[in-house]
């Protein structure tokens, strides 16, 4: 099933099985991936059930497994043509100079 097509509970499922299908080939433990990402190993157990975490807590469990790439495919940076960045910035009104006098 798309990703598109989950609730955000079952995304959250999802997610958490791939973080512990990644702990497991990267051959750690619960406890010792907790200690790398310094969070409870609770936390971590809850995070890859899917019972909901902190963003800081998933940041910190990818940034432990060295897998922050995975963030771009998650949310990746917007993109902006140099043409719409000039119209954005011609369309922004201008304060008249003040008179000095």
């Amino acid at each position: 099933m798309s990703a598109s097509f989950k609730t955000p509970p079952e995304l959250l499922v999802e997610l958490g099985a791939r973080i512990s299908r990644l702990r497991i080939a990267k051959e750690l433990t619960q406890a010792e991936l907790a200690s790398r990402a310094g969070v409870s190993p609770r936390a971590l157990g809850d995070l890859e059930r899917g019972k909901g975490s902190s963003l800081v807590t998933y940041v910190s469990v990818l940034k432990a497994l060295d897998a922050l790439s995975s963030l771009d495919a998650l949310a990746p940076a917007p993109t902006i043509s140099p043409m719409a960045l000039l119209r954005t910035r011609q369309a922004q009104p201008r304060r008249a100079p003040r008179r000095r006098g």
